[in-house]
C-alpha cells in the first residue's frame, strides 16, 4: 500500500519508518529541509511541496497528517482540498480536539473526501514497539486502512472506535489517565524522598522491584526506572512540566457532562503550578494566616 505522511517530526518519521520496513510505499513532506533529508536517507520519497506530494501518489490517496493541533492541521488540510479528488482520504493521526474532528469531517464530506481521526500512542518507542492506534470516523476507511495500521501497531493494537471525532476522544481520555498515573507515581516517589527511609532506597532499583509482579508494575515504570538509571536523584531535571492540550480537554469534557474527574483534574493543576517560581495564591494564603492568626511570614525584598 502506498501512503502520504506530511510531518516528519520525531512521531512521523518514525512511523513512515516503519510503514517502509513494512513494505509500503511513502512519500513525505516536512517544511524542515532535514526532515526531509532524514526521510530520503530511509528509502522513502521526500516531496519538495503537498502539491508534489499529491501528484506522487496514485489515486484513490490516503495523505496522513502528523502535525500539532489547530491551525497547523486545518491549514494543511485547506492546501489540500483543492489537489485531491474524489474518493482520497485525510487522516489526521496528531493530538486534536475531537471537535474539530467533526467540523472537519463535514467540510471534507461535501468535497467528496474521506476524513479519518486517528488517535496515535507510542511516542519515541514507536518505531522499535509499534503504534496504539484508535480510530474514528467510517468505517468503510478503517477497512481502507487497516493494511496500515496492522504495519504501525503491535498485535491487536489498533481499533476501530466509532464515527468521526471517537478516535480523538478515545486518546484524550488515554491522555488523561496517563496524567493520572504519572501524578501518582510523582507522589509516592516525593514521599518516600522526604522520608526517613528515602536516603537509603535506590529509586531506579525499586523501580525495578515494583515491575517484578507488583500491581503498580507499568510501561511508565519502566521508563521511570530508565530516567533513575541515568540520574537516581534527577538533580539536574528542572520540575517544569508541559501539557499538551487533552487534559484541558478530557476535564473540560468531564464539566459538561457532569463527570467527576478527580485525579485527572487535580494532575492538570499540579502542571500548571509546576510553571511558577512562586504562586501569587499561596503569598495570599501565607498573608491570610499572618492576619487572622498572627502566623509567621517569611519575607524576601520587595
Amino acid at each position: 500500500m502506498e501512503a502520504g505522511i506530511i510531518g516528519l517530526g520525531r512521531m512521523g518519521l518514525n512511523m513512515a519508518r516503519r510503514l517502509v520496513a513494512g513494505g509500503h510505499r511513502v512519500v513525505g513532506f516536512d517544511r524542515s529541509a532535514e526532515a526531509a533529508a532524514a526521510a530520503r536517507k530511509d528509502g522513502m520519497e521526500a516531496a519538495s511541496s503537498i502539491e508534489e506530494l499529491v501528484t506522487k501518489l496514485a489515486s484513490p490517496r490516503l495523505v496522513w497528517i502528523m502535525l500539532p493541533e489547530g491551525a497547523p492541521v486545518d491549514g494543511t488540510i485547506d492546501a489540500l482540498k483543492p489537489l485531491m479528488s474524489r474518493g482520497d482520504m485525510i487522516v489526521d493521526g496528531g493530538n486534536s480536539y475531537y471537535k474539530d474532528d467533526l467540523r472537519r469531517a463535514k467540510e471534507l464530506s461535501a468535497s467528496g473526501l474521506v476524513y479519518m481521526d486517528a488517535g496515535v500512542s507510542g511516542g519515541i518507542w514507536g518505531l522499535k514497539e509499534g503504534y496504539c492506534t484508535m480510530i474514528g470516523g467510517p468505517e468503510s476507511g478503517f477497512e481502507w486502512m487497516k493494511p496500515l495500521l496492522e504495519t504501525l501497531a503491535p498485535p491487536g493494537g489498533y481499533m476501530y472506535c466509532g464515527a468521526s471525532g471517537a478516535g480523538h476522544f478515545v486518546k484524550m481520555v488515554h491522555n488523561g489517565i496517563e496524567y493520572g498515573m504519572m501524578e501518582a507515581y510523582a507522589e509516592g516517589f516525593e514521599l518516600l524522598k522526604a522520608s526517613p527511609y528515602g536516603e537509603g532506597i535506590r529509586n531506579s532499583e525499586l523501580s525495578a522491584l515494583w515491575n517484578k509482579g507488583s500491581v503498580v508494575r507499568s510501561w511508565l515504570l519502566e521508563l521511570l526506572e530508565d530516567a533513575f538509571e541515568k540520574e537516581d536523584g534527577l538533580d539536574s531535571i528542572i520540575g517544569y512540566v508541559e501539557d499538551s492540550g487533552e487534559g484541558r480537554w478530557m476535564v473540560k469534557e468531564g464539566v459538561d457532562l457532569n463527570v467527576a474527574l478527580p485525579v485527572i483534574t487535580a494532575s492538570l493543576m499540579r502542571r500548571f503550578r509546576s510553571r511558577q517560581d512562586e504562586s501569587f495564591g499561596e503569598k495570599v494564603l501565607a498573608a491570610l494566616r499572618e492576619e487572622f492568626g498572627g502566623h509567621g511570614v517569611k519575607r524576601g525584598p520587595k
